[in-house]
């Protein structure tokens, strides 16, 4: 059997195919414990995706290894994708109808917003950078070992936001020879950054004794808009509309992929954007371009679990490996201080009702997990719209943060 140009046992592919589902099959149970009310949820999914990779990535890379490539990297890798862009994309189709006018509405309070978010964290960032090199104290002469710290933290910064974006131009802006460094800090702060964020917008709620029914009716006065139907027949490609799904993700992609200098849309904010825009438009003509509802939410919820598992189980392979207490701590302080501060600005300042502060601080964290999860405990898909609108702005602060400490530092 011919895999990735290798010839691999059909066993090694059973087995990697078992893992896939086996892991799912257990974070999910996990996520269903619930604890005062407050659960992982599919962040369950990310847990025992990162346990696997700690203790049996090794002994699955054994059996996908052929000419010393190895293929299993390349399979996760190709899984995450799969699973972000069927998140993103939903995502985007359910935020489109509302987006744009939620956005004209908003557009000032979702742009300060992200900034808060991001700079805060880039702040936190430029801290325990000085903190670390004080530790270091003698070691601060050498270039090599300055340069391999804030390659470390801002590796740190991109996994404590969960930005594959800034993760990818922190390694293109530190240079080959400390790329790997990089990967490490993300990946050791990858962990918290994703279940800090899950449990924020549950455990916000509780704090504030919320009423979910009044806050959507807040969520829904915030976004409420008028939409000019289309008054002839709508012709449907197929009944679950599958096709306007992956025409959405096939530009997406086409077009997260241009690069305007170092920076470019990226696979996931291609995605979000397309799927944005034919959400808008639901029809093009007499086509529709708007899958089904159920469709939506089984792409939204099985791409949320493949896009974890993937990343799971790539960065717990490392983990144990590089782990140090206190890089972890860093990584918490950069995740902790942009949500806090982020939380009190929205509130406080923009007097932004609780779902509509939430879902912005999912977008200005970046942070997939959590919006599956605050769509869970509102009860509702509005919370999108917040999330796709915050997005772009905390996509293109992050990337320029992180570039910034680099060269700062």
């Amino acid at each position: 059997m011919t895999l990735f140009g290798g010839i691999l046992s059909i066993k090694a592919v059973t087995f990697l195919m078992f893992s896939i589902f086996a892991i799912m099959a257990l974070g999910y149970a996990l996520g269903r414990i619930t604890v005062k009310g407050i659960s992982l949820g599919t962040a369950g999914v990310f847990i025992v995706a990162l346990l696997y990779g700690c203790f049996v990535y090794e002994h699955l890379d054994a059996q996908l290894l052929n000419n010393n490539v190895h293929y299993t990297a390349n399979a996760l890798k190709i899984i995450e994708n799969i699973g972000l862009v069927l998140f993103v994309a939903a995502v985007g189709f359910i935020a489109g109808p509302n987006f744009f006018d939620n956005l004209k509405k908003n557009f000032k309070n979702y742009v300060l917003l992200g900034i808060v978010i991001i700079f805060s964290g880039g702040l936190a960032c430029a801290i325990c950078i000085m903190i670390e090199r004080n530790i270091i104290g003698s070691a601060i002469s050498e270039p090599g070992k300055i340069k391999e710290i804030t390659a470390m933290l801002v590796g740190l910064l991109s996994g404590a936001l969960t930005s594959t974006p800034a993760f990818s131009a922190s390694k293109e802006a530190v240079g080959a020879d400390f790329e790997a460094i990089v990967s490490v800090g993300y990946g050791i702060a990858y962990l918290f950054g994703v279940i800090g964020v899950v449990l924020f917008v549950q455990i916000i709620p509780k704090i504030t004794h919320a009423d979910m029914a009044e806050e959507r009716q807040k969520l829904v006065a915030a976004a409420q808009t008028e939409h000019k139907e289309y008054s002839g027949k709508l012709i449907e490609i197929d009944s679950f509309g599958f096709f306007a799904f992956v025409m959405a993700a096939v530009i997406g992609i086409f077009v997260g992929s241009f690069k305007f200098g170092n920076f470019s849309l990226t696979m996931t904010g291609g995605c979000l954007l397309t799927a944005l825009i034919f959400g808008h438009f639901r029809h093009a003509g007499p086509i529709s371009i708007m899958p089904q509802s159920g469709t939506l939410k089984v792409c939204r919820e099985l791409g949320l679990a493949l896009f974890l598992m993937g990343a799971g189980v790539s960065g717990g392979a490392n983990f144990i490996k590089y782990f140090k207490p206190i890089y972890f701590l860093y990584g918490i302080i950069m995740t902790i201080l942009p949500l806090i501060l982020g939380y009190l600005f929205a509130r406080y300042v923009l007097k932004l009702c609780l779902l509509n502060n939430l879902g912005s601080i999912t977008g200005g964290m970046t942070s997939t997990p959590a919006l599956g999860t605050l769509i869970h405990t509102a009860g509702t898909e509005d919370a999108a719209a917040s999330y796709a609108a915050t997005y772009p702005v905390a996509l293109i602060a992050v990337v320029l943060v992180s570039q910034l400490l680099i060269i700062l530092f």
